[in-house]
């Protein structure tokens, strides 16, 4: 198996692009076929690995699990100093502190707006925040996000979320693109604790493994 890290090897993002025309990752290729790393089983599948023993967290652990990972975002982001905010999340990647913590409630807010008839497209969840919104105006537009979480589930006549809803990795049954972004969004709550860590600030409630336990989480932090 050859592993190519688009960031950092000459022409990986090239080659993706021009053999398969995708732009995203994690991406498993073999030959003609590919499958997309954001849902476990086809991805599985094709590397020929069993997921026998995969647990899937229920539709309400889920909405329990995303309403810690949203009001964790919102501590996190008000313990970020003003100046800081424009700095890289790490070195290697373009992407800056303030897009990250607008991009960890983005991600809900998508799901949501997939749920009532958008596709859940390949930019969906990757907008700017707007100009001029600092550090606790995320925070609140996090916590307004959520809101609108508690109606949606409150409201909610089918809590198995079987419906079918479109995203660029094809037509996929609400409950995994609900757990998707729910894990999508703790990984970059794991992001959060490390740019505080890096920046000397004590954790306000860091997440726990406990606290993540049942997401199909990547193992190491930047992957």
């Amino acid at each position: 198996m050859v592993v190519i890290d688009v960031l950092n090897d000459a022409g990986g993002r090239e080659l993706l692009q021009n053999k398969y025309g995708l732009r995203r990752v994690p991406v498993l290729a073999k030959g003609d076929q590919y499958a997309m790393g954001q849902m476990l089983e086809p991805f599985a599948k094709l590397a020929g690995v069993t997921m026998d023993g995969n647990q899937q967290l229920s539709p309400e652990q889920l909405y329990k699990k995303y309403e810690m990972i949203f009001a964790a975002a919102q501590r996190y982001v008000r313990q970020l100093p003003a100046e800081c905010m424009q700095e890289r999340v790490i070195e290697n990647r373009e992407r800056v502190i303030r897009t990250l913590c607008y991009h960890i409630f983005r991600i809900g807010e998508a799901f949501l707006e997939t749920w009532e008839g958008a596709e859940y497209s390949q930019k969906i969840a990757d907008n700017e925040p707007p100009q001029g919104m600092t550090g606790p105006d995320i925070a609140q537009y996090g916590a307004s996000v959520w809101k609108r979480y508690e109606a949606w589930w409150q409201g909610l006549e089918d809590r198995s979320l079987s419906r079918v809803l479109k995203t660029y990795y094809g037509d996929t049954v609400a409950h995994r693109v609900f757990e998707r972004c729910t894990w999508h969004s703790a990984q970059h709550c794991r992001h959060l604790m490390a740019v505080l860590e890096r920046l000397g600030i004590p954790i306000d409630g860091p997440l726990t493994a406990a606290d993540l336990a049942g997401l199909p989480l990547p193992e190491r932090l930047w992957e």
